[in-house]
């Protein structure tokens, strides 16, 4: 097959991706105002800047195959903007739980499925997953936040298991709408091994930074 042209199922990925993307850009650049100092602002505006390159990366290609970004986007618009909807954050704290763990799934979701791609659109789903610096910042910021105040891990486990609920919520309702994205996986076994790696990888983030699965 001809790198320029996209099967159905990596047509849909790559529209969930570009759309994830751009949200990601709008959501980090207004979480950038929680930010309790300016150095942490601009990082967090650096990250924005990261996503909105990525979003432009995933519309050359479609571009590319003669698909219309916009129109490969749309059939994401309600599922994501319900997730990003039901997870708004309120403070600091949250948006960068939000970032570390509701980012993170996806992440592992999205590098999952670029195995079962074609080139180039393995490398390009894997070269837009978000930075380990910027993992690590988040990640640093919720552990230095629990050591000085352990009761707030309560607090971020709680969000973050509402993070995971909704982002499966979000999940099984993308799945059913869209055959072809699910078909790349393969067979329903593929799938149960996938949703098992996905659980321990969460379970291994929220205990990187002190939080309770």
């Amino acid at each position: 097959m001809s790198e320029n042209t996209l099967p159905s199922g990596c047509r849909d990925l790559l529209g969930m991706l570009a759309y994830a993307e751009l949200l990601a850009f709008d959501r980090m650049a207004a979480d950038a105002r929680l930010a309790p100092d300016l150095h942490r602002r601009a990082v967090l505006c650096e990250m924005a800047a990261v996503e909105i390159a990525n979003h432009r990366r995933i519309a050359d290609r479609l571009a590319s195959a003669a698909i219309d970004p916009a129109e490969a986007m749309s059939p994401f618009l309600s599922a994501l903007a319900s997730y990003h909807e039901a997870t708004e954050p309120t403070d600091w704290l949250e948006a960068l739980t939000k970032a570390y763990i509701g980012d993170g799934i996806a992440d592992d979701f999205f590098r999952e499925i670029a195995e079962h791609l074609d080139e180039p659109d393995r490398d390009l789903v894997l070269r837009v997953l978000h930075d380990d610096a910027y993992d690590e910042f988040a990640a640093s910021e919720i552990r230095s936040a629990i050591a000085a105040d352990p009761k707030i891990a309560n607090r971020l486990s709680m969000w973050a298991r509402r993070l995971v609920g909704e982002a499966l919520s979000q999940a099984a309702r993308v799945a059913a709408e869209h055959g072809d994205l699910v078909a790349l996986l393969g067979d329903a076994e593929v799938g149960e091994q996938l949703f098992t790696r996905l659980k321990q990888a969460h379970a291994e983030r929220m205990a990187a930074v002190g939080l309770n699965n």
